[in-house]
């Protein structure tokens, strides 16, 4: 039995439209995967270098009793206000990095405690990150 043209041609455009929409619906899942992707990506791009928002609040709790962070002047310890913009250390003069900032953090010196049992190495860069925003 034949069917008139009129149906033929639906048949075909129907096949199409399903073929269409199965294509689209896989490029959407490639582009999602795809930004998953870039988003763990950029988060873990963040967590190596750190969130100065979590590092201020790791500051607030373990650093604010001896550091001013609104301020350069000294509380028990140096104030960090403008550190990274000064250069260098106010005790012994070193060039200020984040490096020799981290390994200041860790091992502390006669005035500072030693915070590398204190803190994990996540808090540490998020510590240095919101330095830097002083």
């Amino acid at each position: 039995m034949e069917f008139p043209q009129q149906i033929q041609g639906g048949d075909v455009k129907s096949k199409f439209l399903v073929l269409g929409m199965a294509a689209l619906a896989a490029a959407v899942i490639a582009c999602a995967q795809d930004s998953g992707a870039k988003g763990a990506a950029n988060k873990a791009a963040a967590s190596k270098s750190g969130s100065a928002t979590k590092g201020k609040d790791v500051f607030d709790q373990k650093c604010a009793m001896c550091h001013n962070a609104d301020s350069d002047q000294k509380k028990i310890g140096p104030g960090l206000k403008g550190l990274f913009k000064r250069g260098t250390f106010t005790v012994n003069n070193s060039k200020v990095t984040e490096q020799n900032l981290k390994t200041w953090i860790e091992n502390g010196d006669s005035m500072m405690p030693p915070f590398k049992e204190a803190l994990e190495e996540q808090q540490i860069r998020d510590v240095i990150a919101y330095v830097k925003t002083l």
